[in-house]
């Protein structure tokens, strides 16, 4: 293992870090139970990774088991017990546990605790996963409700295999 080829070539360092404060308001809601908080997307990454804490409240949810084709995918529990599901067995992930996916690894997460829970997600690279979460967000705001069909076209156009 080596260091990747360089990216930033100009002799001087720059004042370019970001800060993400905690006490912010969430970018997105997806239903009533969930809101993430955008840290740092592919966008703002120029592609290398996009980072999210993504809180969920105490109802039951997450997503059914699935893979990616182009990007990794970890999940770190910061509170709570959030299910991690990593292809074989479900583990109840406590705050400090970790999870990472490769690029087609089965996996899923839920909240099954009744209480809140929290735990950053990252893609490597840095995948456009915004729009998908903002696609389930008007689909929960609308109640609209998806054939299989169109729940098929939107899983594949964001890199979402589901099993």
């Amino acid at each position: 293992m080596s260091y990747p080829e360089p990216r930033y070539f100009k002799e001087h360092g720059e004042h370019s870090g970001t800060f993400q404060l905690a006490d912010r308001t969430p970018e997105l809601a997806i239903g009533t139970n969930t809101q993430v908080h955008y840290l740092a997307t592919g966008g703002s990454t120029n592609g290398a990774y996009g980072l999210y804490r993504y809180e969920m409240g105490p109802g039951p949810g997450g997503p059914a088991a699935h893979f990616h084709r182009t990007m990794t995918e970890s999940f770190y529990v910061l509170s709570g017990t959030i299910r991690l599901f990593n292809g074989e067995k479900w583990a109840d992930g406590k705050p400090g546990d970790f999870l990472f996916v490769p690029e087609g690894g089965v996996h899923a997460f839920r909240n099954e605790s009744g209480e809140p829970a929290t735990m950053l997600i990252l893609f490597t690279p840095g995948a456009p996963r915004e729009a998908y979460f903002e696609e389930l967000a008007d689909i929960a705001l609308t109640g609209r409700q998806l054939s299989a069909e169109e729940w098929t076209d939107v899983y594949l156009r964001h890199d979402q295999y589901m099993v």
